[in-house]
């Protein structure tokens, strides 16, 4: 199925561009794998090298900053690596601490650069899960 069907909706309130990059490595892997969950893994990690996930949504990263946002984004598939959720886990504390006050995140001027993360990666979990009900 091309992928402008399968668009998740993290990615339908997501500006063209993510949603363009998503669906050409999508398709692109539906081509070389078949239909399936490695063709979705394929198109988010290609996303990850563009974009961040903020609240319910996508958006391209910091200062056009390209490369893998976290260890799975920047791992070949056969090795196991961790997700960082869409957060970029290369980001400056500085940009973290932007995305977490933009967030509404409580506490974040006492946090660590780890914590940031977590809470951010906690926070987009929520928008998102309330995005989807309703």
């Amino acid at each position: 199925m091309p992928g402008r069907e399968e668009l998740p909706s993290t990615l339908e309130r997501s500006p063209k561009a993510a949603q363009r990059t998503w669906i050409k490595a999508h398709d692109s892997a539906v081509e070389q794998y078949g239909e399936g969950e490695r063709a979705h893994r394929v198109a988010f990690s290609a996303l990850k090298h563009t974009h961040e996930k903020v609240g319910d949504h996508w958006e391209r990263k910091e200062h056009g900053r390209k490369g893998p946002s976290d260890p799975r984004a920047g791992t070949p598939r056969e090795r196991p690596a961790r997700s960082g959720e869409g957060v970029d886990e290369k980001a400056t504390k500085q940009h973290l601490y932007e995305l977490a006050r933009r967030l509404d995140i409580d506490g974040r001027s006492r946090m660590s650069r780890s914590e940031l993360l977590e809470a951010i990666r906690k926070e987009n979990r929520t928008k998102t899960r309330e995005a989807r009900s309703g």
